[in-house]
């Protein structure tokens, strides 16, 4: 499978959606709109969109079944991502070759840009076609993945983590909230808007949560940054942290058995995030 095609087919598939979900960046207030989309248009791999359509395909549904979940989740991927950038957090000055939010449009209008792109992702789930039952059910996916007990709770420790070395499994629970939570909400959303059963999901999920701590494990791995202090390499160092990557790659996998040829893409796109160059 040809991994570039596959992200760029479905980028282009998710972008459509993503479009008519948004408000025109000169809708009024302006400045809050065209902060909004001033990092998802254009956004970055598209990676968790494409991993929702390759649960659906898993299954056996058309990759445009999961098309709620898969807006969603970069939805609310790119609202943590302004928020992360801001000065009260990472402060950072820069994403995806861009200017951050907060340097753009400043730090109040970044934090509300944020919060109605959060609240864009749950209107997008709420309104989407198929069985409600289902809807809503991704929708909780979605919230429990964005909530407390993942994404911002990861976020929280990640912020607690001090000079001192941690041990590996307090910065994998870390990633396990922060950045593998939404990827699994991604897996098994499209998974379920496709039609899969409960045993079919929860594989689905562990699939997600596996590949997702790996893939956070190869960012660490390509910033090369040894000090940063909830990160793999700096516990295990480069060739520890690399080896952990490529085992729980190697069990996500294993996940997948039994979908079969369905799940392609799964497999594909999980060694492009563990073994990506940048």
């Amino acid at each position: 499978m040809d991994v570039a095609a596959y992200l760029a087919e479905r980028s282009a598939l998710v972008d459509a959606a993503l479009e008519r979900a948004l408000p025109p960046a000169d809708a009024p207030p302006a400045r809050l709109h065209a902060a909004m989309r001033h990092l998802l248009f254009p956004g970055g791999k598209r990676l968790r969109p494409a991993l929702a359509f390759a649960g659906a395909e898993a299954v056996g549904a058309p990759a445009e079944r999961a098309l709620p979940v898969a807006a969603a989740v970069e939805l609310v991927h790119t609202y943590s991502l302004v928020h992360d950038d801001l000065p009260c957090m990472d402060d950072d000055d820069e994403r995806r070759g861009r200017p951050t939010v907060h340097v753009a449009y400043g730090e109040a209008t970044a934090v509300l840009a944020g919060d109605a792109l959060l609240a864009a992702a749950f209107e997008v789930l709420a309104a989407g076609p198929g069985p409600q039952d289902r809807l809503l059910a991704a929708t909780r996916l979605v919230a429990e993945a964005a909530g407390s007990r993942a994404l911002v709770g990861g976020q929280v420790d990640d912020l607690a983590f001090g000079p001192d070395p941690a041990d590996a499994a307090a910065v994998e629970s870390v990633h396990r909230r922060k950045s593998a939570a939404l990827i699994a909400a991604a897996v098994e959303g499209g998974a379920l808007l496709g039609g899969g059963d409960a045993a079919a999901r929860a594989a689905l999920r562990a699939f997600g949560v596996e590949t997702g701590i790996a893939f956070q494990i190869a960012d660490d791995l390509l910033d090369g940054d040894a000090d940063e202090a909830c990160s793999l390499v700096r516990t295990l160092g480069v060739d520890g942290a690399r080896a952990r990557a490529e085992s729980l790659l190697a069990a996500a996998l294993g996940r997948l058995e039994r979908f079969g040829e369905r799940a392609e893409p799964l497999r594909e796109l999980a060694r492009f995030a563990v073994r990506r160059d940048r």
